[in-house]
């Protein structure tokens, strides 16, 4: 029987199909999380994570400085300016989540660029340093180098 007599064969064995790789990609998500743990959100979800703590953080900090007098005050006040925080803040990550997806991105590949030139440049200064005499000098064999190789020159104290 060909799929033009009977559609609903095919459209079945699509299904069997997505269902199965549905189900493969459960498993390893599984193995994964039972092997590595659970693997960090994206960065909007990391950023609301990171305002909670320093929040939770705040408002149990007691400052000496206030005293006694003040302490429930200065604590009420904190506790106000962490919430007014904590309102601007999320409904920045609710209306634009990948936007802080693509800042961490951004950063990891200016990272990168960074450390590729820093090894450049620290490529370049050995290899000058190499070919302008930085290295030992020919004294004519007159200085003991030691057993290494280093520049550096051993004196005997004997």
């Amino acid at each position: 029987m060909s799929e033009a007599e009977n559609p609903g064969t095919r459209a079945t064995d699509d299904d069997a199909w997505a269902k199965a790789c549905a189900e493969d990609l459960e498993a390893e998500r599984s193995r994964r999380r039972t092997d590595y743990g659970r693997p960090p959100g994206s960065a909007a979800e990391e950023l609301r994570k990171l305002v909670d703590a320093v929040a939770d953080r705040l408002s149990t900090v007691r400052s000496p400085l206030l005293g006694a007098v003040a302490g429930p005050a200065a604590q009420q006040v904190v506790r106000q300016v962490v919430q007014q925080a904590k309102a601007a803040v999320e409904p920045v990550l609710e209306r634009n989540p990948d936007v802080f997806d693509h800042l961490a991105a951004a950063g990891e590949e200016l990272l990168a660029a960074y450390r590729s030139a820093v090894q450049g440049q620290e490529s370049r200064w050995t290899a000058r340093a190499d070919d302008l005499g930085g290295g030992p000098k020919d004294d004519g064999g007159r200085r003991d180098r030691g057993d290494d190789g280093g520049p550096g020159e051993r004196i005997d104290l004997d």
